[in-house]
């Protein structure tokens, strides 16, 4: 980070915010968002599903614990930027490895900071997700426009396939239970999270066959998070219809969850504001409890065409916008969710799914 030096936040619509550079002095695009955690920065940064979003962060200090070697979700970070308030290139923790900074100008993340978040996030919250700039080489605002004017939108924008692995690997092998992945941009605690419930994962990168992922003799099938826009991907949407038809259960978690739904008829549309944080409610409508959830997505399930259907049960819902959270296809052990219960460092409320998943396979390879 160069000590005070200016830069330049541009939204779409012709805002502009004044602050000073953080990480790698450059410039990023990306659409804006906001995510309401208090903790977890470096989880955050790192999830593959912050692919091409610049990330407000609505907790006024940011950094300030360092980072840890084993608090990420990838190998990398994944946000296109960030904007904070106050950002601390110093930390306190002990067990901290390295400051936030020198991870940020690793990974060549360009940020801003001494921005008012809480100002920023109610523009945002009013206005609606947008592309937006962040400069610390290019101060004219003018020149930044036509930078930005040229950026794709996020509507329509396909993205797993620069997160995603390219050839398959395997985690937990010789565990008992055999579990086919597909990776539309995974985060690691999932991988974990069926490790250690006793899972062997083989996780299959995009361009995977049918053939390919029943090869491996899987009891299940995971469908992963990622970024991007669900209904961009095509291949992804017709391979998941075919693995619906074998009949073994299927998990899916968040774009997942969109893939599977848009794979049996049902469409998605751009929310106008994304959910994204560590605190939002679920209600659970099989069992009537509440969730406590961890949440990122910019996209979700028409309800409208869910209502045309009636093959797909809605299972959870959001209960601050009631946007549908979770669903599964009646008669069978296959179903999904829009939020994320592998959450790290939290909260752990839904948990209990990777359960039901392990119990749904046990319950079916008997």
């Amino acid at each position: 980070m160069t000590d005070q030096q200016p830069a330049i936040l541009l939204l779409a619509d012709g805002t502009h915010f004044e602050g000073f550079a953080v990480g790698k002095i450059g410039t990023t695009i990306g659409e804006i968002a906001f995510n309401t955690g208090m903790t977890g920065y470096q989880e955050v940064f790192s999830d593959p599903s912050y692919k091409g979003q610049i990330l407000i962060m609505t907790t006024p200090h940011i950094g300030n614990y360092g980072t840890h070697p084993t608090e990420k979700e990838s190998e990398s970070f994944k946000i296109a930027g960030l904007v904070t308030k106050k950002y601390s290139e110093g930390f306190s923790r002990p067990s901290g490895n390295a400051s936030l900074d020198q991870v940020m100008e690793a990974n060549s993340i360009t940020g801003i900071s001494d921005i008012d978040t809480r100002s920023f996030v109610r523009h945002v919250r009013n206005a609606g997700a947008m592309n937006a700039i962040i400069s610390s080489v290019i101060l004219n605002v003018d020149e930044l426009k036509k930078l930005l004017d040229a950026a794709p939108s996020m509507d329509g924008l396909e993205l797993s396939s620069t997160v995603a692995c390219t050839t398959a690997y395997e985690a937990g092998a010789g565990n008992a239970l055999k579990v086919s992945l597909l990776d539309f941009g995974v985060k690691q605690n999932i991988i974990n999270c069926l490790v250690e419930r006793g899972c062997h994962v083989k996780v299959f990168p995009l361009d995977a066959t049918k053939a390919d992922v029943l090869a491996f003799s899987p009891n299940g099938i995971m469908l992963s998070n990622g970024p991007g826009d669900p209904s961009a991907m095509p291949n992804s949407i017709n391979l998941v219809k075919e693995l619906v038809t074998v009949g073994l259960p299927i998990f899916g978690i968040c774009l997942g969850h969109q893939i599977l739904g848009l794979s049996q008829g049902l469409k998605t549309e751009k929310m106008f504001n994304g959910h994204r944080g560590l605190n939002h409610p679920i209600k659970n409508l099989l069992t009537g409890k509440g969730e406590i959830t961890s949440q990122n997505h910019g996209f979700v399930i028409s309800k409208e065409s869910m209502e045309s259907q009636d093959k797909i049960e809605v299972t959870h819902v959001h209960l601050n916008d009631h946007t549908i959270a979770g669903m599964r296809i009646k008669g069978q052990p296959i179903f999904s969710v829009q939020y994320h219960p592998e959450a790290s460092a939290g909260p752990h409320d839904s948990r209990y799914l990777f359960d039901q998943f392990i119990a749904d396979m046990n319950t079916h390879s008997n």
